[in-house]
């Protein structure tokens, strides 16, 4: 198992896996993934098994506290001096579910962010998700004003302790 972060060379396998771990609507494109990835490449965790990519996560920095919809979309929004470190979507492939490696680049990415002095994470999920999440510390804010996908999330935080 390898843990590195992305590289432009893994857009489009990215893309697929993003395409496979969520339905259309709520799945970024490759057009969006290849913007983050200008954009941010240190931000993205790669988790390789198998010689292949079989999870990831991903989101940018901003000192906006709560994470909108205009985010998903407008990589430029990311300040790699900003205080929080948004998490737009945890990713793994059907087939390596439930052998723990959502929660190793979870864990990775929280160490990431208390390293860089971020004061903590945000994301949305959805509701059957909630306790994945709060395994990790994350607080449920309840309803997220983010309708992405068309759907209710729920906002989540950690704030880190330095």
């Amino acid at each position: 198992m390898i843990i590195r972060t992305a590289r432009d060379t893994d857009l489009f396998e990215l893309a697929a896996i993003e395409a496979e771990c969520f339905p259309p609507g709520k799945a970024a494109s490759l057009e969006t993934i290849e913007k983050r990835l200008k954009f941010y490449p240190r931000h993205f965790l790669l988790l390789i098994e198998d010689g292949k990519i079989v999870s990831f996560i991903n989101g940018f920095v901003t000192d906006q506290e709560d994470l909108t919809d205009e985010m998903y979309s407008s990589p430029r929004m990311h300040r790699e001096s900003g205080r929080w470190q948004m998490v737009f979507g945890v990713d793994t492939l059907p087939a390596y579910r439930r052998k723990g490696y959502a929660s190793i680049l979870m864990r990775q990415f929280i160490s990431e962010a208390r390293r860089q002095g971020r004061t903590g994470l945000v994301l949305t999920c959805l509701e059957e998700k909630i306790h994945f999440y709060e395994r990790f510390g994350f607080e449920d804010e309840g309803i997220s004003s983010s309708e992405h996908g068309g759907v209710s999330w729920h906002q989540m935080r950690l704030v880190l302790k330095h």
